[in-house]
């Protein structure tokens, strides 16, 4: 099988659902590409929770991981082989997303919600492209001479 999703237009799901839902026995999930509206993914249900029970798993050896004696040091040596793209974080940054990652892992998986850790990966992410681009992190990082006053608290933004 697969580990992959296998795209498929959804009108061809509706005209052919049994020849669809075949497909699952050789692919993880199937992506169903609409025109007008954001994707769907399906996937046999019992696939989807043992797949749920292992984030979950991992999430929790993680933040055990994490407090064990030298459990920071094996999670950040194991970062880059898990990410490549954490190598471009400074030392510092890589060491507050290993703690973050755990955090969010248990908080998001105890929810049943797995979208809090993609959104920090994504973010942690662009962190490290900032740092793999000299120019950019020069641009983003020096002083501008300006002080622009106090920032708008967000919820008087929106007001």
């Amino acid at each position: 099988m697969s580990s992959q999703l296998e795209d498929l237009p959804f009108t061809e799901f509706i005209q052919r659902p049994t020849a669809a839902t075949g497909r699952l026995a050789s692919v993880r999930a199937l992506r169903l590409r609409r025109r007008d509206a954001e994707d769907l993914t399906v996937m046999p249900t019992d696939r989807a929770e043992r797949e749920g029970q292992v984030v979950d798993f991992t999430a929790r050896l993680l933040v055990s991981l994490l407090a064990q004696p030298d459990g920071p040091e094996l999670v950040r040596a194991a970062l880059p082989a898990a990410l490549p793209w954490v190598r471009f974080l400074p030392p510092d940054d890589l060491d507050a997303l290993a703690v973050e990652l755990a955090e969010t892992s248990v908080a998001a998986t105890s929810l049943g919600n797995t979208a809090p850790i993609a959104q920090l990966l994504i973010e942690w992410r662009h962190t490290a492209e900032v740092h793999a681009d000299p120019e950019l992190l020069h641009l983003l990082t020096r002083p501008s001479g300006e002080d622009y006053g106090p920032a708008t608290p967000p919820e008087a933004a929106h007001a």
